[in-house]
């Protein structure tokens, strides 16, 4: 057996604990052009040209198997899925098939390996791919793909030949939850079920149902394939412009760190995705939330690091850059997932196979994830904030003073869920479209034209018309109780009405306000009203009557005394404010127009966090999940709240860690600030769009589960009622 030209070796590593160079070998010809492949326990790759060399990822001491067999360069290597390992490679001149585990009882009995030829002559093959069975071969060679006998092989003929593209094919993956079917991508820019790019590189997520297509220009495009979906597109994501913001991120959470973002040179180049494999395991730092426990994450190689991508929020978790000069040109990255894979307090190893773009060494990494992941920003992460109050009111709070004492004998602190037999999804509250509290008997929303009108629940009859607003009306809100209807507008007022009769009960003028105020509800089970205007929120009592004096009629008894003001942390317009009035809880969230999102604590006094560019435009509005009294939800489901901005989608979070969980994307909202609500039983988050259309997604999924037509226009509001029972099924 003819040894390699250089000596491999193990090295202490060029990421610190993180990543170790575990070998390195030196071929005669460059292997930066060919698909290269990992497997649990192996790597191969093309050796000399017309060589095959197969490392242990195992066993780094253990020696390399040396498979000769073609007469040309290889140009495709792929392994199999069942046992026993099989190996195929392809050249112009043979396709050709290794029993890995009769090869090395061969090698150790001094005799040469021989592999079974395939096919013969086909041209040049671009990628390979077996199935999950490992008894057909795929085979793409120039614009056609063959689908070659593995286990009778004698016959050299192709099973079946589809449908030629109009280009070389790249990539191809079979797909592992319908093993009939596999999914070619050519360089024509287009796949099976026609794309939109030139893809060069495919992967398919069993749990989501997804295709991933990556293209050499950086783009990543994200599809669903679950049945009803018609291969729909649900995102597509820069990566470049995501290794720009998770740069950012790590540079304002974690200036000490040695691994700094990228200069401005490199921030101007290009990344290629060069290749994509599953992460199949991965490891948070924190708890998870109900709605990211299935989460999926993929390995993205590039020519300048390597990323974990989250395929539940569309972000980036993890990035390590290529920054020792000798491995800067080091390309054609292959990870593939090593160790066991129950979930174990061992550390879990990663593979990633290197060839260099310009030279022609290549290299073995192994990578530490659990140390990756530790050494990633996580912001908010430790903050540990909790909807559901974990403790007593303080006897210092203004939450002690005006409420607690009266309240402590009636309302426990929890929240107000109560079990029913009725199975329904809900319905609950937008901005401006807003269901009664309590049966949702009532509809009230706000409108352009100064006035706001509370209709019956069925759309029967007419409505009754809330009069007095000099501008538009930007909030509508019902109290707790359902007896009082608050308002607020444009014209810097602030107004509470009797829900039985229009009757006005209080006026709040601009007196009060030094701006006009852009949110406002009724907070703590109706004892407080929460408002922002300009760059802080207050905190009214009111005392709300509609009685008139027989003599004063025209002097009303409500009366309304200021408790409590804050700023917000950079002192920037409040856009959006939202808290929970259905159950007691000490927390505020606020927008502001500089895209941050703040987390006050009330009970506190004081800002608890603070999330600096949530989103690429100021958020909206903020929805959280509120429950109802006809469904029943998990107490930690109280946690999640979602966030929307004009061209920049919904993004889920969860309290307690402040992450970004889920985010959905597949409604057009480019220039309108369309509403969304989500439902009492916690499971769907129903959003506006431009296409005249309002759109259903389940919490679990990144994709839409059913889209509603009927509107003429954009549709600016949504809202669940909370007593209808509707259970929503997936349609196209």
């Amino acid at each position: 057996m003819e040894e390699p030209r250089e000596t491999f070796s193990t090295s202490e590593g060029h990421g610190g604990e993180i990543v170790v160079e575990t070998h390195m070998v030196e071929s005669t010809e460059s292997a930066s052009h060919v698909h290269l492949a990992c497997s649990r326990q192996h790597c191969a790759f093309p050796l000399d040209g017309d060589a095959l060399c197969v490392w242990s990822t195992q066993d780094p001491s253990h020696q390399p198997l040396i498979l000769r067999g073609h007469l040309r360069p290889v140009t495709a290597v792929a392994f199999g899925n069942a046992h026993p390992l099989l190996l195929c490679s392809a050249s112009r001149d043979r396709v050709m098939m290794w029993n890995l585990g009769e090869c090395g009882e061969k090698t150790l009995d001094g005799q040469p390996p021989r592999g079974t030829v395939l096919h013969a002559l086909l041209g040049e093959v671009l990628c390979l791919r077996l199935s999950p069975d490992d008894r057909v071969a795929a085979v793409c060679a120039g614009d056609r793909i063959l689908m070659l006998d593995a286990e009778f092989s004698q016959s050299r003929r192709a099973l079946v030949e589809l449908g030629r593209h109009r280009g070389p094919v790249t990539a191809a993956e079979f797909c592992p939850w319908q093993t009939h079917i596999i999914i070619s991508a050519s360089a024509d820019r287009s796949f099976k079920v026609r794309g939109g790019r030139s893809f060069s590189v495919l992967v398919l997520d069993p749990g989501s149902q997804q295709l991933v297509a990556g293209s050499a220009d950086g783009q990543l495009w994200v599809f669903s394939l679950a049945e009803g979906h018609h291969y729909r597109p649900v995102t597509r994501v820069d990566l470049r412009k995501q290794r720009d913001t998770f740069s950012t991120r790590k540079l304002s959470s974690c200036p000490e760190d040695s691994q700094l973002p990228p200069t401005k040179e490199e921030v101007e180049e290009t990344l290629p995705v060069l290749s994509l494999a599953p992460c199949e395991f991965f490891f948070f730092p924190f708890n998870l939330s109900l709605s990211s426990r299935n989460a999926s994450c993929l390995w993205i190689g590039s020519s300048a690091g390597l990323f974990i991508f989250n395929l539940a929020n569309f972000e980036l978790e993890a990035v390590l850059h290529f920054k020792d000069p000798s491995r800067s040109g080091l390309g054609k990255p292959c990870p593939q997932r090593g160790g066991s894979p129950s979930l174990l307090p061992c550390p879990v190893q990663a593979f990633c196979l290197l060839s260099a773009l310009f030279g022609k060494k290549i290299a073995l990494l192994e990578v530490d994830l659990a140390a990756l992941l530790r050494s990633q920003p996580h912001p908010g992460v430790g903050a540990r904030l909790s909807v559901l109050p974990r403790y007593a009111v303080l006897t210092v709070c203004f939450l002690f003073e005006y409420v607690y004492p009266a309240a402590r004998a009636v309302v426990k602190d929890q929240p107000l869920v109560f079990h029913s037999k009725v199975t329904s999804s809900g319905y609950t509250a937008a901005r401006l479209l807003f269901f009664q509290a309590g049966d949702g008997q009532r509809l009230a929303c706000g409108l352009a034209n100064h006035l706001s009108l509370v209709f019956s629940a069925d759309l029967t009859g007419t409505p009754a018309v809330f009069s007095g607003h000099s501008g538009a009306v930007s909030t509508v809100c019902w109290s707790h109780d359902g007896r009082w209807l608050l308002s607020a507008s444009q014209d810097g007022t602030l107004r509470v009405w009797s829900a039985r009769r229009p009757e006005l009960a209080l006026c709040l003028g601009k007196d009060m306000f030094p701006k006009p105020v852009r949110s406002a509800q009724f907070y703590y089970l109706d004892a407080f009203i929460l408002l922002s205007s300009g760059p802080e929120f207050q905190l009214l009592k009111c005392h709300i009557s509609t009685s008139r004096d027989d003599v004063k009629r025209y002097k009303q008894k409500s009366r309304c005394t200021p408790v409590f003001r804050l700023p917000t942390t950079e002192a920037v317009e409040v856009t959006s404010l939202s808290a929970v009035n259905e159950f007691y809880s000490y927390l505020v969230l606020a927008a502001g127009r500089n895209r941050t999102l703040e987390v006050f604590d009330l009970n506190a006094g004081r800002s608890a966090a603070l999330l600096a560019g949530v989103h690429s435009r100021p958020i909206h509005q903020i929805c959280q999940n509120k429950g109802s009294s006809f469904a029943t939800q998990h107490p930690q489901a109280y946690h999640l709240f979602a966030t929307t901005a004009t061209g920049d989608g919904v993004k889920l979070w969860d309290m307690r860690t402040l992450r970004c969980e889920r985010r959905f994307e597949g409604h057009p909202n480019r220039c309108h600030p369309c509403g969304i609500a989500w439902s009492p039983c916690g499971r769907y988050v129903a959003c506006g769009a431009e296409d005249r259309h309002a759109y259903l997604y389940e919490t679990g999924s990144s994709t839409f589960s059913r889209r509603l037509a009927g509107h003429s226009d954009t549709v600016m509001a949504v809202a669940f009622s909370p007593s209808a029972v509707q259970v929503p099924s997936p349609v196209p």
